[in-house]
């Protein structure tokens, strides 16, 4: 194989195909990137046998070929090199590949890409169905949905990310227990019914590389292609960046599924509620990193004082936190509320969790007593719901 990219492509691209690189396997092999010529492109690949990607990048090929060579110590040499061209040449005799840039020259010894696993790409696969959708409105969806997903192995369906799509709608859900996270995405066309589990930790890194897909340049970004194979077994991403980006890529994702059913979610979103409230995102926010100083001493519970307002006086909510240790804390905002005077408790760390992924200027919550679940939305829209149980008040 001989090929040569410039540094900056041939750098970025490796931070993209190394995210699922193996950092401990007992397969020496999956801590290794396979690198290999692809219909005059260098293709950069990667697998811990649960997550994989194919990442393509331009480069002038002079000779077809491939070879596996450790992840960490091709990244860490290319990352360390001057911007310039940088030539590769894989000696399949001593299985070694040979790195030039400028007066640098460096031999890192490899693998035989025979030994690389197997990564499919969706053209591969027969009577797949796929969607496509903006790839910063996946993104969006991605981050509002997985910081309700369980980290606790003991329920493997809650660790993943509920993706079901239904005629022109795609839902992502999440829960842990003690919350519930949905977000709803319209699609263009429609399509049957199915669901599948997606863990989280592959949902994120798709997040991550669609955030690299839209940087830099200024034409549209072309619409990311979701694949769900019939056997349902696992999902491909397929991305690309903008067409004047300053690192042309291509990426496909690939993730294996959890087996299982995911809970009825619907069930746990409450239909009714006797007080609503309006507020202002980043003043809630900033109200709740205050309190959860003195919270994180006492199960991070924060209490929120609901007042409505009357023909003299605006609505209040109180936002407070107590420790025995440290002392207490208490912050007054201005607010729309409607319905009874109440008083409920929150874990702070999920209410900061849901308000550093809402995008609106004003937050929307609804309760129904203290002891029930409280539900949150960003205010002018209905595609994000966030469900949150109460901590006990302690009388």
């Amino acid at each position: 194989m001989k090929v040569s990219c410039l540094q900056e492509n041939l750098s970025r691209g490796l931070s993209v195909a190394g995210r699922a690189v193996s950092a401990r396997s007992a397969l020496p092999i999956l801590s290794h990137i396979l690198v290999a010529t692809d219909e005059g492109r260098l293709r950069l690949s990667s697998t811990n046998l649960e997550q994989s990607i194919h990442c393509w990048i331009g480069g002038k090929v002079e000779k077809e070929g491939a070879i596996a060579v450790p992840a960490r110590t091709l990244t860490d040499l290319v990352n360390a090199l001057p911007p310039d061209r940088v030539d590769l040449a894989a000696e399949v005799r001593t299985m070694t590949l040979n790195v030039r840039c400028g007066r640098s020259e460096a031999n890192i010894k490899g693998l035989d890409p025979v030994d690389f696993p197997s990564i499919p790409t969706p053209e591969e696969i027969v009577g797949a169905v796929s969607v496509q959708m903006d790839p910063e409105t996946l993104r969006t969806a991605i981050e509002q949905v997985v910081i309700a997903a369980a980290k606790d192995e003991a329920r493997p369906t809650l660790t993943g990310v509920l993706v079901r799509v239904d005629g022109s709608i795609l839902t992502l859900a999440a829960a842990d227990g003690y919350r519930l996270a949905v977000r709803r995405v319209p699609l263009t066309g429609a399509f049957p019914t199915f669901s599948i589990i997606v863990p989280a930790r592959a949902m994120e890194e798709v997040s991550r590389v669609c955030n690299e897909m839209v940087r830099g340049g200024k034409e549209p970004v072309p619409p990311i292609s979701i694949t769900f194979s019939p056997d349902q077994n696992r999902v491909f991403f397929q991305m690309e960046s903008r067409p004047d980006a300053p690192v042309p890529m291509e990426v496909v994702f690939v993730s294996q599924l959890i087996p299982g059913n995911f809970p009825d979610y619907q069930q746990l979103i409450p239909r009714e509620r006797r007080t609503r409230v309006i507020v202002g995102t980043s003043e809630l926010q900033k109200a709740c990193q205050t309190a959860h100083i003195f919270a994180r001493d006492n199960t991070n519970t924060v209490l929120f004082h609901l007042h409505p307002g009357s023909d003299l006086e605006p609505g209040r909510m109180l936002v407070s936190a107590t420790s025995a240790e440290t002392g207490d804390d208490v912050t007054e905002l201005d607010a729309v509320v409607e319905g009874e005077q109440m008083d409920i408790a929150f874990n702070v760390r999920f209410i900061l969790d849901v308000l550093s992924v809402v995008e609106s200027p004003q937050v929307q919550m609804d309760v129904i007593s203290p002891s029930s679940p409280g539900v949150f939305r960003p205010v002018g829209g209905d595609d994000f719901t966030y469900v949150v149980m109460p901590m006990t008040l302690q009388r």
